[in-house]
């Protein structure tokens, strides 16, 4: 099967879904597909090397936050008959509406994999964004959605969700998964590659944030939570790995300079390759106590690297972590982010020692790639034999947010 994927960037900066679609498509190449990627870089920009053996169309630069790319409707409609199914990465921007119409007239069967787009949280924390979303809607992502053959989902958390964010919503909804290859390195064996950047955290008991550093993540409920039990072990320190915002970052180092624990609080910028696994290596535990997360890969990289992941009801996977005996749970509010790491510190050694062979546990059970992408190309199988599932609706008010935590209807999912 011929697969395009379209993607609006194959920046790494982008998050989990440059990742999974990466790891997806190495997946369904050894499997005896053919799936190239097309995004709207621009030629010439570096790219993942992991993407080498395969093709990769960059039809950039894309203009203005819509990312309105001229050459991307040419290039549709001069090879989009060549591929048996396009994946549409994302929504709220000009490379899912072309896609759509091209496909659409070419009679090319289409699926899109939403990434949390429509989680109702975006709803209640940018009213304004949300308002602009839904001029919008009706006559753009609302058709774009209801002629997708399949739109599909990572979680069943998501696929609930999205019911809740727009009046009109239809779409045959499809629930696929989402997961990372296993590590090429075992756990334990990247954690020189980390320490040698970062030496002072050599003999250091490290709690983990690895992720965008963004508003969203939570990052300032968890400096505030850190100053408040840092004096319980004089060991411990807090790093916080990943890109951000300038302004963002140095409000989180001012916030941790005025609680007195500067000297305690790692930020290291972006870390890759094996930088990035030896981060997860010289953890104690990984740290996420965001606001909003539709998976969070890099929840998924910490129970492979055999981490306890400490994170909140909103990330969309924290049911699988919690059943797994995998980490610890809390709301994402400053007394959740409190009790979080109050947790931690009260197990003792052999529960925390338990607990990281229970992630493993978690990972092999349910995020590894070869399963999840099994899962995909069922989809894009029925998807081409035009099998669909009768789609579903509306069931809810974009401006009540989310269902109270741990009751789940029983939406048929």
């Amino acid at each position: 099967m011929k697969i395009l994927q379209i993607i609006p960037t194959l920046d790494p900066k982008a998050g989990g879904p440059v990742e999974g679609l990466i790891q997806q498509g190495i997946e369904m190449e050894r499997m005896g597909h053919e799936p190239q990627t097309l995004c709207l870089d621009a030629p010439g920009t570096p790219m993942d090397l992991r993407l080498a053996s395969a093709a990769v169309y960059l039809l950039g630069p894309a203009y203005l936050r819509y990312g309105l790319a001229p050459r991307l409707e040419p290039w549709l409609r001069e090879h989009g008959r060549k591929f048996d199914v396009l994946i549409i990465h994302g929504m709220w921007g000009y490379h899912g509406l072309c896609a759509a119409t091209v496909a659409r007239q070419l009679g090319l069967p289409y699926v899109i994999f939403l990434h949390g787009m429509l989680d109702p949280w975006f709803a209640r924390q940018y009213p304004l964004k949300h308002l602009k979303k839904w001029l919008y809607w009706p006559w753009a992502e609302y058709r774009t959605l209801r002629d997708a053959r399949l739109v599909l989902f990572t979680t069943a958390e998501e696929l609930r969700l999205a019911r809740q964010s727009f009046w009109l919503y239809r779409a045959r909804e499809r629930l696929v998964g989402y997961g990372i290859r296993e590590r090429e390195l075992p756990p334990g064996h990247a954690r020189e590659a980390f320490l040698q950047r970062f030496a002072h955290l050599r003999h250091t008991r490290n709690l983990l944030y690895l992720s965008r550093i963004h508003p969203k993540k939570g990052c300032d409920l968890l400096i505030a939570a850190f100053a408040k039990v840092a004096a319980q072990d004089p060991a411990l320190h807090l790093v916080l790995a990943g890109p951000g915002d300038a302004d963002w970052v140095a409000r989180l180092q001012a916030q941790a300079a005025q609680l007195g624990v500067q000297a305690r609080v790692t930020f290291t910028g972006m870390v890759q390759g094996e930088a990035k696994w030896g981060a997860y290596d010289a953890a104690d535990a990984f740290v996420l106590p965001s606001h909003q997360e539709n998976f969070g890969i890099v929840v998924a990289e910490a129970l492979a690297s055999g981490v306890p992941v400490l994170t909140t009801h909103q990330v969309n996977i924290w049911r699988e972590v919690q059943q797994g005996g995998a980490g610890i749970i809390h709301p994402d509010t400053q007394a959740g982010a409190d009790q979080l790491l109050t947790d931690w510190l009260a197990l003792a050694p052999e529960q925390k020692t338990a607990m990281r062979a229970q992630a493993q546990l978690c990972f092999q059970k349910h995020f590894k790639v070869q399963t999840v992408t099994q899962h995909l190309l069922a989809a894009l199988h029925d998807a081409v034999a035009q099998n669909p599932p009768p789609r579903h609706t509306f069931v809810g008010s974009p401006f009540k947010g989310r269902r109270s935590v741990g009751v789940v209807g029983d939406d048929g999912v």
